[in-house]
C-alpha cells in the first residue's frame, strides 16, 4: 500500500492530508493564473468610469484593417465645472445619480421609484458594456482577419462606423444625465441654483463647449439696430439722412417729451412734421382742428365768465387770413424772424404759440406777481389789476410790431382776450379754474410726449403716423371737453 515516505514519521494524518490540500491547491492556482496571463485583458466597468474621471477617454480606433486596434487621440471627457469652480468628475455624479440604481427598498417596503438621472445612468452603463463588446468584435476581426478580402474591409468599415454612433449617442447621454447643468441635473441642485448663477460667467458655457457657439451677446446692439429698423423704418430713415441734411429747430425740447437724446427728438421732430403735413392735406381734419380749437377756448372764457364774442371775431379773421395765399406768405415771413423753422401744425400751434406761452407763466413778470400776492386786494380787484397788466403787455408788443395788418397782429387780438384768463387762471385764487387751467397744460404736454413716444404712436410710414397723432389728438381734445363742462 502507498505511503507517504517523503514525511516525518511524527507527522499525524490529519496534518499530511492538510498540508497536501494546501500543496495542491497552490499548484491549481498556478495552473490558472499561467492559462488566464495568456487571454486578453479587457477593462471593467470600474476601470472605464474612472477613465472618466481621470479627464481622457482612450477610444479604440483602426487605421487600416491590417493594424492591430491602437489607442486613439483623447476625447472631451465627462468631467463638468461647476459654476462655483468645484470640478465634478463622472464618478461623483453617477454616485450622486445612480442611489439605489435598482430602486430596491428594504424587506417588505415597496420599491422607490428611480429618477430620470438614476434610470439615465442605468442605460449609460449598460451602453458601455455594449460599446466594450463592440470594441472586441473589432479587435477579434482585425486580429484574426488579415486576407485583404473586401468582405472583411466592409464589415471593418461598417462595425466602425457602428463604434462611431455609439460614441456620439455616448456623448450626448453624458450631457444629458451627467453634466452638472444639463436641464435634469440641475433640477436636483435648485439649494445651489442662486449661487451657480452668480458664478455662471467663470464656468465655461454648456453649449460653447460643445460647439464653440458664438455668444450672441456680441449681436445684441446688431439685433436691436436691426428691431428698430424693421419697426421703424421712417425714424431709422430719418436718422440715416441726418448728416447729410441737418433737421432746422426753433428750441430742443427733449426734456419736455422725455426723448433720450436731441438727435431723437430732431429726427421725430422732422417725421411729426411730414405727418402734420399730411394730416392737413385732408379739408376735413383741417375743419375739426379749427372747430375744436375755437370750442376749447370759447369754453375757458366761459368758465372764468367771461364774453366770448371778442375772441370768436378774432379766431374766425386769423383763419381767414390763413386760407388767403397772400396771408400764408406773409406768416411764413414773419414767423421766420422768430426763428419758426417749419410751417406746421406743430411749429406754429403747439411749440410756438401754445409751449412758448406755458414757458412765459412758468416766470411771469415782477408787476403780475405784486398784484396777485398783495392781499390787502379783494380777489375781484386783483382779476382785474392783473387783466389790465396783461393787456398793457400785449399792445405795447403790438405797437412794435413791423407788420401791422399780419399773423401776429391777429395772433395778439386773440392774445388780449385769452392770455388775462389763463393768468388768473394759474396765479389767481378760483380754485376751480386753476384746475381747468392745469389740467389743460397737462393734456397737452402729455399729447406731446406721446407722439414722441415709439410705443404709442407708429414710426412706420408718414400714413400711419399721421393717422396715431390724429387718434391721439382727438382722445386728448375729448378729455379737455369732458373736463370744461363738468
Amino acid at each position: 500500500m502507498f505511503s507517504f515516505k517523503f514525511m516525518p514519521a511524527n507527522v499525524t494524518t490529519s496534518h499530511k492530508i492538510i498540508i497536501i490540500s494546501v500543496t495542491t491547491g497552490v499548484a491549481l492556482l498556478g495552473i490558472l493564473a499561467s492559462y488566464l496571463s495568456r487571454r486578453k485583458i479587457r477593462p471593467t466597468r470600474n476601470a472605464r468610469l474612472r477613465a472618466y474621471a481621470s479627464g481622457r477617454r482612450t477610444r479604440n480606433s483602426i487605421r487600416s484593417p491590417n493594424d492591430a486596434m491602437s489607442t486613439a487621440g483623447s476625447r472631451a471627457s465627462a468631467r463638468s465645472v461647476s459654476p462655483g469652480g468645484s470640478v465634478y468628475t463622472t464618478t461623483d455624479i453617477v454616485s450622486y445619480a445612480s442611489g439605489s440604481t435598482r430602486g430596491g427598498g428594504p424587506s417588505g417596503e415597496p420599491a422607490v421609484p428611480l429618477s430620470p438621472q438614476q434610470l439615465g445612468v442605468m442605460g449609460m452603463e449598460k451602453l458601455e458594456d455594449v460599446i466594450s463588446i463592440w470594441e472586441d468584435a473589432l479587435a477579434a476581426h482585425s486580429l484574426g482577419n488579415s486576407s485583404g478580402h473586401p468582405e472583411d474591409a466592409e464589415f471593418f468599415r461598417e462595425i466602425q462606423n457602428l463604434l462611431e454612433i455609439a460614441y456620439g449617442l455616448q456623448e450626448q447621454s453624458e450631457l444629458l444625465f451627467l453634466d452638472e447643468r444639463s436641464c435634469l441635473f440641475r433640477t436636483t441642485n435648485d439649494d445651489d441654483q442662486n449661487y451657480a448663477d452668480a458664478n455662471f460667467d467663470s464656468a465655461e458655457s454648456f453649449a460653447s463647449a460643445l460647439d464653440q457657439i458664438a455668444d450672441l451677446r456680441e449681436f445684441e446692439d446688431f439685433e436691436h439696430e436691426h428691431e428698430e429698423e424693421i419697426e421703424h423704418p421712417l425714424y431709422i430713415n430719418t436718422v440715416r439722412g441726418m448728416e447729410q441734411n441737418p433737421i432746422p429747430c426753433r428750441n430742443i425740447r427733449s426734456d419736455l417729451v422725455h426723448v433720450p437724446s436731441d438727435n431723437e427728438y430732431l429726427a421725430k421732430l422732422h417725421c411729426i412734421r411730414l405727418a402734420f403735413h399730411h394730416m392737413f392735406r385732408d379739408q376735413n381734419v383741417s375743419k375739426w382742428v379749427a372747430d375744436t380749437g375755437r370750442q376749447i377756448l370759447t369754453d375757458l372764457l366761459c368758465l372764468n365768465d367771461k364774453d366770448p364774442k371778442d375772441f370768436i371775431i378774432g379766431y374766425e379773421r386769423m383763419l381767414a387770413f390763413m386760407q388767403e395765399p397772400y396771408g400764408w406768405q406773409q406768416a411764413e415771413l414773419e414767423l421766420s424772424e422768430r426763428g419758426v423753422k417749419a410751417m406746421t401744425f406743430y411749429d406754429i400751434v403747439l411749440d410756438f404759440i401754445i409751449l412758448d406761452a406755458f414757458k412765459d407763466l412758468e416766470s411771469p413778470p415782477g408787476s403780475v406777481m405784486a398784484v396777485v400776492n398783495n392781499r390787502f386786494l379783494s380777489n375781484g380787484f386783483k382779476e382785474t389789476a392783473l387783466a389790465t397788466a396783461v393787456w398793457s403787455v400785449v399792445r405795447a408788443k403790438k405797437r412794435m410790431l413791423k407788420y401791422s395788418d399780419g399773423f401776429m397782429a391777429y395772433f395778439y387780438q386773440i392774445t388780449e382776450q385769452i392770455s388775462p384768463v389763463m393768468c388768473w387762471g394759474f396765479f389767481g385764487n378760483d380754485e376751480n379754474l386753476k384746475e381747468v387751467c392745469h389740467y389743460f397744460r397737462t393734456e397737452v404736454v402729455d399729447f406731446l410726449s406721446d407722439i414722441f413716444n415709439f410705443q404709442k404712436v407708429r414710426y412706420t410710414t408718414v400714413e400711419e403716423l399721421s393717422e396715431d397723432i390724429l387718434r391721439l389728438m382727438k382722445q386728448r381734445a375729448s378729455n379737455i371737453q369732458i373736463k370744461f363742462s363738468a
